[in-house]
């Protein structure tokens, strides 16, 4: 029976290093992506992939966000009398919040698992050592373009989350609660500042870098978690629950940063 101490130590000396790779593959995934030839044209179709076929799931999840979440806020504000600020305290929780979030958590179930096991498939099909093997970088042509693409798309894909769920909780707010719409828009000019809106494109692109660096790094090392199917469903996997994970973490770590 080993020593508890000696397996508290070896576990902890093999997270170390898991770590350190971790970071080695976004440290080279950095670098290749400022060294030209940079391939243009893979890049659109990650941003095809990620961000044009996620708009349905980020339009619905959007809508229903902020019709919930004017349900709830109007439930709460009514109690202290200020119903009048139902617009600007829907717009600031998701611009600030919930529009970052929800939508790079969507994103990371729809593209995300796709990109894991698409680099997970081709990694267990030798397909990367064919082209390492022709001298081509898997890290320009398979890495290099996600993580780019996903920098822009998150961003993008966030203020679309925020404008329809400000809108779905407009038709909550003034077509059901009865909430005048002049009021709920002037508060909401009145009250929304332009930090509230840096913050929230500065939380996408963090979140945007983590799922993509994550993604692709349990894609491409699907053969240290198992060979076949049965690997690339565990990379699969993990790589979705710790993107999850590392989006609610950075995003406490960001907020009270840019408090």
């Amino acid at each position: 029976m080993k020593n508890p101490v000696r397996i508290l130590g070896e576990h902890t000396i093999e997270t170390v290093k898991s770590m350190g790779r971790i970071f080695l593959f976004l440290l080279d995934a950095l670098i290749i992506m400022f060294v030209p030839p940079f391939k243009f044209y893979r890049f659109l179709k990650q941003v095809s992939f990620i961000g044009a076929k996620s708009l349905t799931v980020i339009v619905l999840t959007g809508a229903f966000a902020g019709m919930v979440l004017a349900l709830q806020l109007y439930y709460t504000l009514r109690k202290f009398g200020a119903d009048a600020m139902l617009g600007p305290a829907i717009a600031i929780s998701l611009i600030r919040e919930l529009g970052p979030v929800l939508a790079a958590l969507m994103i990371t179930g729809r593209a995300g698992s796709a990109i894991t096991a698409e680099i997970g498939i081709m990694r267990i099909s030798e397909q990367i050592d064919a082209l390492a093997s022709m001298a081509l970088n898997p890290f320009r042509y398979l890495v290099v373009p996600k993580i780019a693409a996903s920098i822009v798309v998150f961003p993008l894909l966030s203020a679309i989350f925020d404008v329809v769920g400000i809108f779905g909780g407009y038709a909550v707010a003034v077509k059901m609660l009865g909430i005048g719409s002049g009021t709920y828009f002037s508060q909401m000019e009145q009250f929304v500042l332009m930090e509230d809106v840096l913050t929230g494109i500065y939380k996408s692109i963090c979140f945007g870098l983590i799922v993509s660096w994550v993604c692709c790094y349990k894609g491409y090392t699907t053969d240290e978690s198992g060979y076949g199917a049965e690997g690339v469903s565990k990379a699969t996997t993990e790589a979705v629950v710790m993107s999850s994970i590392l989006i609610l973490v950075s995003d406490y770590l960001l907020g009270a940063f840019l408090l």
